[in-house]
């Protein structure tokens, strides 16, 4: 996640001098300037005043503002990094790959619960929700084929497809009961493909947290901003083909300082950003096969779109969205498509997080966890 945005910021400059000319982007015509001019890839302004407000919305559609009050914010458990690794075991996927995964100990009776993280990420970014969860559900994590303390197995060629099967294989040979299905980013399009491909009725449901369009930014060709980019897009994929070029960039991308400010960017709550997230981001990028993992998913096929395959699910969908992601943003295809669902859609029910990032579950966990805990006893109930 911190990695692809900093590796999209040294491109730009690879390309600009490339193309001998910096390229720039025009002002979007949102009520607040969200996208700064000049740079190839938009970064949101992270200083804007919190405000102090409610809830509001219609039918299955609302909104939460977010604020920041000291004497009232609720405080959210975290698990240490440590900890979290010492509950973590391995599950031979295939009978080729090690597949890393959390467990909580849970006698619960209810639905499990599957966490599955976004690019870059890993089972430890779920640090400030395992434990709130684990209070009434079994929880599982997994770190995805590429990422975390998995395999990152040379040659592979990654894609969305692959890590659906991953997490449907999971539910089939470990969880081996009902499970709700909740991921972040290109986490929650592969949760998207495999409850569009389930027919063993092993997902109970599923939570998307700021789904990604596509594997990479190439399956959102609908968004104006992505047009424009298409040609550097192009000339990115060239140039992560040639080894000494991925190499430099992926080398700088994943420094700690470059990570923090790219995180920095894309976290409405600065707070969060903290020395273990980037650790969380920075230590899986140092294993053998993280470059080539990080070049096939950049420049493989974006896959499935989750428009296309919305319409196949039936089961019970919640959507949390925060409105400052620069990645998937609110007025984007892929935003504007799940915003207009709860109106078409009796199953889907959609929460706007005002103030929020791309990464809203460690961003801002007690919104997430005031929209989320009541519907998971909704559904769990039924």
């Amino acid at each position: 996640m911190g990695i692809k945005m900093a590796a999209a910021t040294v491109l730009h400059d690879v390309a600009a001098a490339c193309l001998r000319q910096p390229l720039s982007l025009p002002r979007t015509t949102a009520k607040e300037p969200r996208f700064r001019p000049g740079l190839a890839f938009p970064h949101l302004y992270g200083n804007k005043l919190p405000v102090l407000g409610l809830g509001y919305g219609v039918g299955n559609r609302s909104f939460i503002t977010c604020y920041v009050d000291p004497s009232t914010e609720s405080r959210v458990s975290v698990l240490g990094v440590s900890q979290i690794k010492e509950q973590c075991s391995k599950w031979q996927w295939k009978g080729r790959y090690s597949i890393n995964y959390f467990v909580s100990s849970s006698s619960s009776t209810n639905p499990a619960l599957l966490l599955v993280h976004g690019f870059g990420a890993s089972i430890p970014h779920w640090r400030r929700n395992i434990d709130t969860l684990a209070q009434d559900y079994t929880v599982y994590a997994i770190d995805l084929l590429g990422f975390g303390a998995s395999d990152k197995p040379q040659g592979f060629s990654y894609s969305m497809e692959a890590w659906a099967e991953l997490i449907l294989d999971f539910l089939n040979e470990v969880v081996q009961k009902p499970t709700v299905l909740i991921g972040n980013s290109v986490g929650s399009l592969a949760c998207v493909i495999a409850a569009s491909e389930s027919s063993q009725n092993l997902v109970r449901g599923i939570v998307l947290l700021n789904c990604a369009g596509g594997m990479n930014n190439k399956a959102i060709v609908d968004d104006w901003r992505i047009k424009l980019l298409l040609p550097l897009l192009w000339l990115v994929d060239f140039l992560l083909k040639q080894r000494r070029i991925a190499t430099a960039v992926f080398e700088h991308a994943k420094q700690r300082d470059n990570l923090r400010n790219i995180l920095l960017s894309v976290y409405g709550n600065k707070e969060s950003v903290d020395d273990e997230l980037v650790e969380i981001i920075n230590g899986p990028a140092n294993d053998e096969g993280a470059l080539d993992a990080f070049v096939s998913i950049i420049t493989g096929p974006p896959g499935p779109n989750p428009v296309q395959l919305m319409p196949r699910i039936n089961l019970p969908v919640l959507v949390l969205w925060g409105d400052q992601d620069p990645f998937t943003p609110i007025d984007g295809p892929v935003g504007k498509y799940f915003s207009s669902l709860p109106s078409k859609s009796s199953n889907v029910s959609l929460y706007m997080l005002e103030g929020v990032g791309h990464c809203p579950h460690d961003d801002k966990p007690d919104l997430v966890h005031q929209k989320l805990l009541p519907w998971l006893a909704q559904v769990t109930a039924s």
